[in-house]
């Protein structure tokens, strides 16, 4: 079992900076990947960034590259995305999740088993 927990939403202007922490509790952290996700008003929950157990890979969704940052803290629990020159199309919930189980299709929502409650973050422009 794991348990998540994400915090750091709130509401930001354009070009502006968030970090989102997601803390992880139950499992050990340091044995499972993890991934961002977001959804948007109407819209469905879609990839946003993903990190392997060790921190050693991570991808991104095209929308992101080069504006968002995935980390992991193994000794603290607690995966993070640093998110930076935000958009206003940037405005969803996001949610952090946790694949217990190797699966290779980290764009995949159904490659996570474990779902934190979500945050809002809200772009302003």
């Amino acid at each position: 079992q794991v348990q998540l927990v994400e915090s750091g939403g709130g509401l930001v202007q354009a070009e502006g900076s968030l970090r989102l922490s997601c803390a992880a509790s139950g499992r050990s952290f340091s044995t499972y990947s993890m991934g961002w996700f977001r959804q948007a008003p109407g819209k469905e929950r879609q990839f946003v960034a993903y990190i392997s157990w060790s921190g050693g890979n991570t991808y991104y969704a095209d929308s992101v590259k080069a504006r968002f940052t995935i980390s992991r803290d193994n000794a603290k629990n607690t995966v993070y995305l640093q998110m930076n020159s935000l958009k206003p199309e940037d405005t969803a919930v996001y949610y952090c999740a946790a694949d217990t189980n190797y699966s290779s299709d980290y764009y995949w929502l159904g490659s996570y088993d474990y779902w934190g409650q979500g945050t809002q973050v809200t772009v302003s422009s």
